[in-house]
């Protein structure tokens, strides 16, 4: 670090005083205590020395430190340290692609190479930020993006990915620090599986992220499973209501009593309702005027709760013709 701070152009070095990161990162000890050091490296994309904090991840979590600098994150909307969405809790490479599938604004920006590319793109969006461009450029702009992010959003928080690394001298069979070794007693995954080669670069750029092909690989296999669950029920599978949603009622939360009075008071503000119809004590139907309003109200609602108790929103679906059905179904899975 020596030779960082010997530069004599530190008028663009960055200096904060609280890092940009998610929950997961935090650790789960609610008491964080924390190390900074001012221009103690630079930063992985821009390469700008910055503000580094450390800190210990949680009771069980190992220590950890930021990787990028703080405008960087804020450009991308991402975590300092994993480089995960912020608002979503997905990988750079995951969002962008559902962005620009969707007809949004491609996020997606190529790595500069040279000094004075980066020093221009550094400038960019210090720019963006003030005038709030660059995150906007991060967030979809449409019902049916916000819908598909939401549908995959990994916002509770996973602490497992803050446990130590692996101990090498276990590996071999010679470490003798038994319960008191700070690694982890585990054998190594296959030394040619891709995970172990993660690049910071790759993920805030989203190209070849091995985690974001995971993820887009099981999202895949999880729609054909429907569609094939779909069409062993006769025909290509059920169409779209028009504007009607099914609210499915979770176990997870408190063991609350939904009423038609808590579905209308928590959808009133998305348009005006036609209709709700109870299904048990496992879900409901709400139908409303307008697609708009109910396409609306299932990119918002999903995932949230009523009265503690968690709830999933999706579109009901119609039956094919010649089905024995009273209405709406839900939507499978």
């Amino acid at each position: 670090m020596t030779s960082i701070k010997r530069d004599d152009s530190k008028q663009k070095w960055e200096e904060t005083e609280f890092p940009l990161v998610c929950e997961t990162c935090l650790g789960d000890n609610p008491y964080v205590r924390m190390t900074k050091e001012t221009h103690g490296k630079k930063c992985k994309i821009c390469e700008i020395p910055f503000t580094v904090f450390a800190w210990q991840a949680g009771t069980r979590g190992r220590l950890k430190k930021v990787e990028i600098c703080r405008t960087c994150a804020r450009s991308k909307n991402v975590c300092q340290v994993c480089i995960y969405d912020l608002q979503y809790g997905l990988p750079v490479q995951v969002r962008d692609k559902i962005l620009a599938e969707e007809g949004c604004k491609d996020a997606v920006v190529a790595a500069p190479q040279s000094d004075a590319n980066r020093a221009w793109m550094t400038a960019q969006q210090e720019r963006d930020i003030e005038q709030g461009k660059a995150i906007a450029s991060c967030v979809p702009t449409n019902s049916a993006a916000a819908m598909k992010l939401q549908s995959m959003a990994r916002m509770e928080p996973r602490y497992e990915r803050n446990l130590p690394k692996l101990c090498s001298f276990f590996a071999k069979g010679e470490c003798n620090r038994g319960s008191q070794c700070p690694f982890r007693h585990e054998m190594p995954r296959d030394r040619n599986d891709p995970l172990s080669k993660q690049n910071t670069k790759d993920r805030f750029f989203g190209t070849n992220d091995p985690v974001a092909g995971g993820m887009m690989r099981r999202q895949k296999e999880k729609a054909e499973k429907r569609r094939a669950e779909l069409k062993a029920r006769g025909g290509e599978g059920d169409e779209r209501a028009v504007s009607t949603l099914y609210v499915r009622f979770t176990d997870e939360g408190t063991k609350k009593t939904i009423t038609q009075a808590d579905l209308r008071d928590k959808f009133y503000s998305f348009g005006e309702i036609s209709s709700v119809r109870m299904y048990a004590d496992k879900g409901a139907f709400v139908e409303f005027t307008t697609p708009q309003a109910t396409q609306h109200a299932i990119a918002s609602a999903n995932r949230s709760n009523i009265g503690g108790r968690k709830i999933m929103v999706n579109w009901a679906r119609v039956p094919k013709r010649g089905a024995v059905s009273a209405g709406p179904q839900p939507t499978p899975g």
